[in-house]
């Protein structure tokens, strides 16, 4: 049993994810009716935020010798295309097996042999990390050029937990994470979210631990996740005051959710200096043409997203339109690469080799300007998008 925060009434609930089911959630009603009540929903935003839950941990003081790749010497150039690994141990939104490792290893070293640098995991992706689990033993079982494995960026995302009340509980979220990784240092360590829309007062504790973590050479650079402009200056200023630079901000932004480039977090990054990554570039799969009204995504997707089906093919028509005129490149490979045109780095996640595959091929061309214009107005033609993070801060 985990506890979960439920943002507007700031409670705790508590769910059993055991087999990818939540017992207490009711996400789905189990009565004969799917009606979508609010508390449903705000559950089923919670579930789809990525927050799977780490159980409270007791750490202790004595050291451990911990093997280390040599880290990128910097976050400059972190590639033009990351990997998201939230599905790399999710059972409840992504139904992972541990069956699937193999194909998981499979992509991993394919990424790596052609050139994808940064690899994205969290904390709370899978029970006990297991995404962050997953990358430690396939960057140590890789068996590629050892220039390539060198120059992997190992990323991950500390959660708020409840727990987590003073800096030295974040520093020690650091340090096992490195643990699981099996590296002395995370290349990049992020606060997976903000706490400043339901629990402030523990918003210090995010800021000033994952500053002493950097300081302390846990990790070697610094980024942000779900933090909107105004709460991104803020940080900004902390940070700054403290000499630790804010090498990216990672949220969701897809041709479905363009807020970051419409709500001035686009405008704001760039100004100081920070890169933004986009998560979910895919929508969670709407953008790959798989599903309809007549086929929705399965689980929690289907019932988050579902009214966002009946406009949508619109929106996808138009993108086939452009990828037939470059080529016959397909629906992902569009959308991502009208976030790579807008300046960001997307982070697709791939559950086996095809799907890498796909998404491998958003690279090397380019959408032109009338094409972009295109796109947009086709995504602004739609009306609806999908919902945010639960967790987004102004």
């Amino acid at each position: 049993s985990v506890l979960i925060y439920s943002t507007s009434s700031q409670m705790l609930l508590s769910c059993c994810l055991r087999g990818g089911v939540c017992a207490s959630a009711n996400v789905i009603g189990t009565s004969g009716t799917n009606k979508q009540t609010p508390q449903k929903r705000r559950d089923v935003l919670i579930a789809l935020s990525g927050a799977s839950l780490l159980p409270k941990p007791s750490y202790s003081n004595a050291s451990s010798k911990i093997s280390s790749s040599v880290p990128p010497s910097t976050l400059i150039d972190i590639g033009e295309l990351g990997l998201g690994c939230w599905s790399w141990g999710n059972s409840f939104v992504w139904g992972y097996e541990e069956s699937m490792d193999d194909e998981l290893q499979r992509v991993f070293n394919l990424a790596v042999d052609r050139g994808v640098r940064l690899f994205d995991s969290a904390d709370s992706y899978g029970k006990d990390g297991r995404s962050e689990q997953l990358l430690g033993k396939f960057i140590k079982e890789y068996r590629g050029e050892d220039a390539k494995k060198n120059n992997i960026i190992l990323a991950t995302k500390f959660a708020p937990y409840p727990w987590r009340v003073t800096s030295n509980s974040f520093v020690n979220a650091a340090k096992e994470s490195a643990k699981r990784f099996g590296k002395e240092k995370i290349d990049l360590g992020q606060l997976h979210w903000s706490t400043e829309n339901y629990q402030p007062v523990q918003e210090g504790a995010l800021w000033s631990g994952i500053a002493d973590a950097y300081e302390e050479g846990i990790i070697g650079a610094v980024g942000l996740s779900n933090y909107g402009p105004r709460q991104l200056r803020k940080i900004h200023k902390y940070m700054s005051a403290r000499g630790v630079p804010i090498s990216t901000l990672q949220v969701q932004y897809h041709l479905l959710s363009r807020f970051p480039e419409l709500n001035g977090t686009k405008e704001t990054c760039d100004e100081l200096g920070i890169k933004l990554i986009a998560y979910s570039p895919l929508a969670l799969g709407l953008l790959t043409g798989k599903y309809s009204v007549e086929n929705p995504p399965p689980g929690l997707r289907g019932q988050a997203y579902k009214g966002v089906l009946p406009p949508l093919p619109t929106l996808l028509e138009t993108m086939r339109e452009v990828g037939d005129a470059h080529g016959g490149k397909t629906l992902p490979q569009v959308a991502l690469n009208w976030c790579i045109c807008k300046d960001t780095i997307p982070i697709p996640g791939a559950k086996n080799v095809k799907q890498l595959e796909d998404n491998l091929g958003a690279l090397g061309w380019r959408l032109n300007a009338a094409e972009i214009a295109e796109l947009d107005k086709a995504a602004e033609k739609v009306g609806v998008s999908t919902s945010q993070n639960i967790f987004q801060t102004a």
